[in-house]
């Protein structure tokens, strides 16, 4: 059953008191609400930042909330609303979401429109993984059961249906990017499984499903002190797979785990307060340590961190957000380029509305770029990608049509 918790893109409206509203509900996907704290919408960023292509025109696509990934000669990417699907999503996206491609020059077009029959996907929240050549993702509602789906799609367009949750104890709404470990694919839910948390039907699990959908539960969170709702992918370091929980663990505000591809977890960190709280990005691993972020904790109003923790589960804050104009609530995942860290902040900056960032892997941070909102986009989710020298990725909101947009960072 889905509960008042989950409502996937939009889960809390709460555009000022979100950290209030985290710790409420549980969950991690909310609605991010621009504010302009009273600055004045002063049109594009700098000459480094270009807008590749707004969201919202008719049968378009709304609200990409995920990374791009590069094949061929083309970004492909999921946006949670819009398209021209004809099954009713409700929520108020105007659409069950859909997959695009965009060249570099910002020629977008749009491959998939998710609910177009009744068991098919809707409304994607993970991004892409191409898997010789064709791509697999995740819907966090629609397929047989209303509790998402495991999708591919090749490059033209032609979609299908591996698995469909919600089926007796599998886990249900997928939220993250699918890691693929040798032609097999890992995964989280966000919920769903064996074990009964409070303010769902279970608390979620990691999963493995072949290219061909054969799907089999590895890990069902939330005994004790182990991790609950997953909201972040996993990574592969040496044959271990590694992850990140919203919630639980020794303090209930999240966890780093490992586990093997045979279903063997262990927690290695358990967060709360000063280092950090409710992860929801996947990790990078930089020369065998890992990293990621927080988009609670710290010490500058619980404005977020960025960590970095070994496989042991020894645990440092690399840096707390959150002062002065510095950008707010880092909530999707990092890239390492040359061994510099890359990011992006939903909230903070001089306009509020989110930020891109560098920082060393000593903790030496930089405000790149102010989102502002209205031709420029605010509220980036999704992860960055690097191509040519220049960054990739996509805001929530703004753009000519509010509905967000592409854009490309040169440093």
């Amino acid at each position: 059953m889905k509960t008042s918790g989950w409502c996937l893109y939009a889960l809390c409206v709460c555009s000022v008191a979100i950290a209030a509203c985290s710790q409420t509900t549980g969950f991690s996907r909310f609605q991010f609400t621009p504010n302009v704290n009273g600055v004045p919408d002063r049109g594009a960023g700098p000459p480094s930042y270009r807008v590749l292509h707004s969201f919202g025109s008719t049968h378009d696509g709304d609200y990409p909330n995920a990374g791009l990934i590069y094949a061929g000669d083309a970004f492909y990417g999921t946006t949670y609303g819009g398209g021209r699907g004809t099954h009713d999503c409700g929520r108020g996206y105007g659409g069950c979401g859909t997959v695009f491609s965009i060249t570099i020059s910002g020629a977008e077009k749009v491959l998939h429109s998710f609910g177009r029959t009744k068991t098919d996907g809707r409304q994607p929240y993970g991004g892409l993984v191409n898997v010789r050549g064709t791509f697999y993702g995740t819907t966090g509602y629609g397929g047989a059961f209303d509790h998402g789906t495991v999708f591919s799609i090749t490059p033209d367009g032609k979609e299908k249906v591996l698995h469909s949750f919600g089926r007796g104890t599998d886990g249900y709404d997928p939220s993250s990017v699918l890691l693929d470990v040798g032609g097999t694919l890992y995964g989280t839910t966000s919920a769903g499984g064996t074990n009964f948390c409070a303010s769902s039907d279970g608390c979620g699990t990691v999963f493995s499903i072949t290219t061909s959908g054969k799907e089999r539960a590895l890990h069902n969170f939330g005994k004790g002190h182990d991790g609950r709702f997953p909201d972040a992918g996993l990574i592969d370091v040496h044959g271990t797979l590694y992850g990140t929980t919203y919630k639980g663990g020794a303090y209930a505000q999240g966890i780093v785990f490992s586990i093997t591809p045979d279903g063997k977890e262990k927690v290695l960190h358990s967060f709360g307060g000063v280092t950090g709280a409710n992860p929801a990005s996947e990790l990078i691993d930089v020369k065998g340590r890992l990293y990621g972020t927080t988009p609670y904790g710290g010490t500058h109003n619980s404005s977020g961190t960025l960590f970095s923790v070994t496989i042991n589960g020894k645990e440092r804050v690399l840096h707390n957000f959150g002062k002065g104009t510095d950008g707010s609530g880092p909530y999707r995942s990092l890239i390492d380029v040359g061994g510099t860290l890359y990011g992006a902040t939903i909230h903070g900056g001089a306009y509020g509305l989110g930020t891109l960032f560098s920082i060393t892997t000593g903790g030496a941070e930089k405000v790149l770029h102010d989102f502002r909102r209205r031709t420029d986009g605010s509220s980036p989710l999704g992860d960055l990608a690097y191509k040519g020298g220049s960054f990739f990725g996509a805001t929530a909101y703004g753009g000519s049509y509010g509905d967000g947009v592409v854009f490309s960072l040169t440093p």
